[in-house]
C-alpha cells in the first residue's frame, strides 16, 4: 500500500500541472496563428494596393495619353477579420547602378487595435508624385485619385469617390 501513496504524490502534481498547462499552451499557439494569419491578409492588402497604384501610373505615363485625372476604385478588402486598417504612403527618390532615376512609394497599413503593420515597396518612374493622403479600408468608396499635368508629372494620393 505505501506504494500506491507515492505514486498518488507524484501524479497529483503533474494533473494539477496539466491543467494549467495546456490551456495556457492552446492559447499561446491560437495567439500566434492568429496574428500571422492577420499578419498575411494585411501584406496580401498592401501587395494589391501597391499594384493598383503601379498600374495606373504606367497607365498615365505614356506620350499619348494627355493631362487629365483618373479615379480607380480599390477592390481590397474592407475589414480584415472584422477590423478595419489604415493605410500612408511616402515617395522617395531612387538611382540605381546605371544611373537611372526613379521613384519608389512605399505604402504602409496598419491593422487597427493591433501592433500589426505590412508594407510595401512600389517602383514609379521619375515623373511621380505622392500627395499625402491616408487610406481608410473601411470608408466607402475608396480610391485611388491619379493627376497628370501638362508637364508630365503624375500625381498620385489615396482618396473617395464622391
Amino acid at each position: 500500500m505505501p506504494h500506491v501513496t507515492i505514486e498518488y504524490m507524484i501524479m497529483i502534481p503533474m494533473l494539477i500541472l496539466q491543467i494549467f498547462l495546456f490551456p495556457l499552451t492552446a492559447a499561446w499557439i491560437m495567439n500566434t496563428w492568429t496574428t500571422s494569419r492577420q499578419t498575411l491578409a494585411l501584406q496580401d492588402a498592401a501587395s494589391l494596393i501597391g499594384s493598383s497604384v503601379q498600374q495606373i501610373y504606367f497607365s498615365l505615363d505614356h506620350e499619348t495619353i494627355a493631362e487629365g485625372t483618373l479615379v480607380s476604385q480599390l477592390s481590397a478588402p474592407k475589414f480584415i477579420e472584422d477590423k478595419p486598417y489604415t493605410g500612408n504612403a511616402t515617395i522617395r527618390a531612387v538611382t540605381d547602378s546605371y544611373s537611372n532615376a526613379s521613384k519608389a512609394l512605399q505604402i504602409t497599413l496598419k491593422l487597427t487595435g493591433s501592433e500589426i503593420t505590412a508594407t510595401t515597396m512600389v517602383t514609379l518612374g521619375q515623373n511621380a508624385e505622392w500627395r499625402s493622403s491616408t487610406f481608410m479600408s473601411n470608408a466607402t468608396n475608396t480610391c485611388i485619385k491619379a493627376q497628370k499635368l501638362a508637364n508630365g508629372t503624375i500625381m498620385l494620393s489615396f482618396g473617395t469617390n464622391r
